[in-house]
């Protein structure tokens, strides 16, 4: 049996209109906009204050049907990758099914954190390559605001608001699509990159909100030390493993967690500055859509072309990490 391979043929995303600039952030907390740019290279991150995540999964959705030309109704699967769902249940992406009219599609949501769009486009893959689905959606979203305590000069400088959207199908030339993908964790990290409160460990009491224990916590130096050897290293892996070169990557899209991060994961793989995705400076680390919003901004901008190599890689709590290898398959959009 001839394998069927899944590719993405359709992007879309949602930024919110309000900003929260180095600047502002300057007035609210003990630090400042060069300390900030030095450390992670972000200048400003978007701010979602009208309402939950699937408000903005709906928008970055309804982006990608009108791209592709297709209904809602004709989605069989939908899945969101978000550590920030509206409610602990029903699932945030049965809430955006009900949203969206996919009436003929289930969903389910993912968590991996960071990792969770890499993770959801792997599971996704599975049911376009299995024969069992013929469009799949995968989608990475996070409302970080709602989640962040902004009286922690550590973490709040970090974060912000986004959707990002994929559709997967059956790619029509079996050379394009998902070529293949590294995927781990280590429960070990858990210690050092977290949420304590709100879910059967730790449920939600006056005592954890005094504690702040349902904002993110992370212990930066030793994310960082974690998440800039394993991102570099499955991507390292990833290319030896298809017998590559940084010269025939077209495009690394990677988490936008931290420049340092993504310049070292880089210089592993040969890769030049000029060939990296980054768009950190505008978004900061909005988790779950940073790889699909980079994946829709560059193909809107006409700069993500068909037959081009790409490879995604991404690091998040859990521990969890992995890289992805793609053909891209999507022409550009047809110019006004």
């Amino acid at each position: 049996m001839e394998l069927r391979r899944a590719a993405i043929t359709a992007v879309g995303h949602y930024v919110p209109e309000k900003i929260l600039t180095n600047a502002e952030l300057e007035k609210m907390v003990d630090t400042n906009d060069e300390w900030i740019r030095t450390r992670t290279g972000i200048r400003e991150r978007h701010i979602f204050d009208q309402g939950p995540t699937s408000e903005m999964v709906v928008k970055a959705v309804q982006n990608l049907l009108l791209h592709r030309g297709v209904s809602a109704e004709e989605i069989d699967l939908i899945i969101v990758a978000t550590i920030t769902p509206d409610m602990m249940l029903p699932a945030t992406a049965c809430v955006v099914q009900e949203k969206i009219g996919a009436k003929n599609a289930w969903g389910f949501d993912l968590n991996a954190a960071c990792s969770g769009f890499l993770y959801a486009l792997s599971v996704g893959a599975r049911f376009i390559e299995s024969g069992v689905h013929s469009k799949v959606l995968v989608i990475g979203a996070d409302k970080m605001s709602s989640i962040t305590d902004y009286t922690d000069r550590n973490t709040c400088v970090l974060f912000g608001d986004a959707a990002g959207a994929v559709l997967l199908e059956p790619s029509v030339e079996k050379e394009y699509g998902i070529l293949d993908q590294c995927m781990y964790s280590d429960g070990s990290g858990g210690a050092y990159l977290n949420l304590k409160a709100g879910g059967s460990l730790n449920p939600p009491t006056h005592e954890t909100i005094d504690k702040k224990m349902h904002y993110v916590f992370q212990d930066g130096k030793a994310v960082f030390k974690s998440a800039v050897v394993c991102m570099a290293d499955v991507s390292d892996e990833i290319m030896n493993r298809n017998k590559l070169k940084g010269c025939d990557i077209a495009w690394l899209v990677p988490h936008q967690a931290n420049l340092r991060i993504i310049d070292a994961t880089a210089q592993r793989m040969g890769i030049d500055s000029s060939k990296v995705m980054m768009n950190i400076d505008k978004y900061g680390n909005t988790t779950a859509a940073t790889i699909p919003l980079c994946l829709s901004e560059w193909w809107q901008a006409g700069k993500l072309q068909r037959g081009q190599k790409i490879v995604l890689a991404a690091f998040g709590a859990g521990y969890t990490w992995g890289s992805m290898l793609i053909q891209w398959s999507l022409a550009s959009p047809e110019k006004p």
